[in-house]
């Protein structure tokens, strides 16, 4: 099932990304696409505060990935972005899908284009610039679990 949403703001974004940290479950993995700037790890800051996770979130763009361990379920932020070929991805993801599922972590993932083929069930987040201000995310549910009102 998808859902359309528009956020206005920061404030909107995380707090979007929190409600949907509540539909997540150990293992989950989700997707997200847009473009430079567009708010991805905005989004993964939300999911974090809902998860009650401590830590600062940033960006993995150089490191590839963040562990943090500190909330209700451990989250892994991976962030594709530098890696050229799918091979060089596939490589990654398969390394840090192995940590979430013995950490029973959730793994969130900034630009999955070389990894989506390969991965069976996953929430998508895609978020692109609204007209005049904002953003709108179009969120794949895999389980339609998530209610808007």
């Amino acid at each position: 099932m998808y859902f359309f949403v528009f956020v206005e703001n920061l404030k909107e974004t995380l707090n979007l990304g929190k409600k949907l940290s509540h539909k997540l479950n150990p293992q989950s993995i989700v997707l997200l696409q847009g473009p430079i700037g567009a708010g991805k790890t905005s989004f993964v800051q939300g999911i974090a505060n809902g998860l009650s996770i401590s830590e600062d979130i940033t960006s993995p763009t150089f490191a590839l990935s963040h562990h943090y361990n500190s909330g209700r379920i451990p989250l892994i932020h991976l962030d594709l972005y530098r890696l050229e070929n799918s091979s060089s991805a596939k490589e990654v993801f398969f390394s840090e899908e192995e940590e979430a599922i013995q950490r029973q972590a959730i793994l969130v993932i900034e630009w999955p284009e070389l990894v989506e083929p390969v991965i069976d069930n996953f929430w998508k987040i895609e978020i692109s610039y609204a007209k005049n201000y904002g953003r709108n995310y179009e969120i794949r549910d895999p389980k339609n679990l998530l209610t808007f009102s």
